[in-house]
């Protein structure tokens, strides 16, 4: 068994794939697998959060959660019985840097789903009583995730971390600028944003090739292209020194923390290597993180790391929650951890046993429809070379110790980082300012 698995990690392959772009620059992936009858369709569109309008963040939140209850063509009770009624599912939602819309459906539905999946797509109605009671909806859900310091710290960190930049934006939004949405803001994002042009789909699974490609130009040849959208931001720089920011939470049994700075883009040349080493500190159960706050020291169930990345930039960040009592303690140990990959603790079968886990963790990413679609509309996003999952294993296999010495010098943030804790702030401020600058908020504001 043993070699069966040595032998499928280092041989596995993209799956077989034909690109077709239609005239109005949409770029579908038609990949074929047909072990059951069954087909997964993903769309990704150039309507992320990180294009909020100044004030309304949380817009393409509302936008992408919005266009499944109803269209031109379909009402939200045709959409929703008709799906029903053959098993399939739909799901919409707003990353960073895209708005998602995917379905799963057995294969001979594929002439009722698709023209389904087009009009939520190009035609949406954003009927206002729909899109009030959706709006009311998050906002409820925004105060109720103040209960939850995990629901909430990542809000914090990336504010703090990315300061005037869209990536600090919340997805969801608050209070303020959820009430500022109309629907009129809807229909202007959707047409301005909701274009062929910076789209792609991605379809995976039992079909007949000629006659998906003759349904895909009737369904989407007439979507109309848009103006090209170009994201501008201000450049993303680090902290000029270590911040500390504490969010009160006065009724916290525990201190939840985020410990970081910034990360590297998505399409970082550099990503196996740094997947590879941060797999060592904190990126698995026997890391050491995990072994020296959980197992050796009982201060947590849990401690990890690991990076963020977006097209233009990302985050890094250790993570972990203890008692009160024991926050300070568990913040030192962190760091002195951390420090270790600075130290050059890293031997050779260290490294080799990190390298083994994450070339066997590689192949069960892509083992269903739906993660083999990602891969695609991810490559589109990000500008991810299709070869990354054929190099793989090459790459994982040529990382030694002088390149890790390397990756963690150019990639790991040493200096300024930013420190942010959500728990009683009482408890906290007294050996706080150790860390950074500290400054402090509370959590229900």
């Amino acid at each position: 068994m043993f070699f069966i698995g040595a032998y499928s990690q280092e041989n596995f392959k993209l799956p077989n794939h034909e690109l077709m772009t239609l005239k109005n620059g949409l770029q579908i992936y038609l990949v074929q697998q047909d072990e059951v009858p069954l087909i997964h369709f993903r769309a990704v569109v150039p309507a992320g959060y990180k294009y909020d309008q100044k004030g309304k963040n949380g817009l393409s939140n509302i936008v992408a959660n919005s266009i499944s209850a109803g269209s031109k063509n379909y009402t939200k009770s045709e959409i929703e019985e008709t799906l029903d009624y053959i098993g399939a599912s739909l799901s919409t939602a707003s990353g960073m840097e895209s708005s998602i819309i995917s379905s799963n459906f057995v294969s001979k539905d594929l002439e009722t789903v698709l023209p389904i999946l087009k009009d939520i797509i190009l035609n949406p109605i954003f009927e206002e009583e729909e899109v009030n009671k959706l709006i009311q909806r998050v906002s409820i859900g925004i105060e109720q995730s103040k209960e939850s310091p995990r629901a909430v710290i990542g809000n914090y960190f990336n504010k703090n971390l990315f300061k005037n930049h869209p990536y600090g934006n919340p997805a969801s939004g608050d209070k303020e600028s959820l009430n500022s949405i109309k629907t009129k803001d809807l229909k202007q994002f959707h047409k301005k944003h909701f274009i062929p042009n910076g789209s792609a789909i991605a379809i995976v699974g039992d079909f007949e090739k000629k006659k998906i490609k003759k349904l895909l130009n009737k369904n989407f040849k007439d979507w109309k292209k848009g103006k090209d959208i170009e994201f501008e931001a201000p450049k993303i720089s680090p902290l000029e020194s270590s911040k500390v920011l504490i969010v009160n939470k006065e009724n916290a049994r525990e201190t939840t923390m985020l410990i970081g700075g910034l990360g590297v883009p998505r399409n970082t040349e550099d990503l196996i290597s740094i997947q590879v080493i941060n797999t060592i500190l904190g990126g698995r159960f026997t890391s050491w993180l995990n072994d020296e706050l959980r197992v050796n020291s009982g201060l947590t169930y849990g401690a990890r790391s690991g990076f963020s990345s977006y097209k233009n930039g990302g985050s890094f960040s250790i993570s972990t929650f203890t008692a009160n009592q024991n926050s300070e303690r568990t913040i030192d140990l962190a760091l002195k951890t951390y420090n270790k990959l600075f130290n050059n603790e890293i031997d050779e079968a260290l490294l080799e046993s990190s390298k083994n886990y994450v070339k066997g963790q590689f192949p069960p990413r892509y083992e269903t429809n739906s993660s083999i679609a990602r891969f695609f509309t991810d490559s589109f996003v990000y500008n991810i070379s299709l070869n990354y999952i054929n190099e793989f294993s090459q790459k994982v296999n040529d990382i030694d110790i002088n390149s890790t010495n390397k990756i963690v010098k150019n990639y790991f943030p040493k200096e300024n980082l930013l420190y942010v804790f959500v728990g009683k702030a009482e408890l906290i401020k007294p050996f706080a300012s150790k860390y950074g600058e500290v400054q402090v908020v509370n959590i229900n504001d």
